[in-house]
């Protein structure tokens, strides 16, 4: 099972018994989002080419909260 099927288990195993407002629910969707944002961008960047500079600079201000024209 990967990483991320296992943490969509624990998020809905928790929505059975847990309010939408539950810390440890919300704090179990927060960590399946960020697990299926690294495996998609993980994949990613095995099937295409390597990533200019700039272009990971754009991507990592869009991951920081910085907007995608961030100076």
């Amino acid at each position: 099972m990967s990483t991320w099927t296992h943490e969509r288990a624990r998020v809905a195993s928790l929505t059975r018994s847990r309010s939408a407002d539950d810390p440890e629910l919300i704090e179990a969707r927060r960590t399946l989002r960020a697990t299926r944002l690294a495996d998609h961008v993980t994949k990613a960047l095995e099937t295409a080419p390597p990533l200019t500079v700039e272009q990971r600079l754009s991507i990592a201000r869009l991951l920081t909260g910085g907007g995608p024209h961030a100076a």
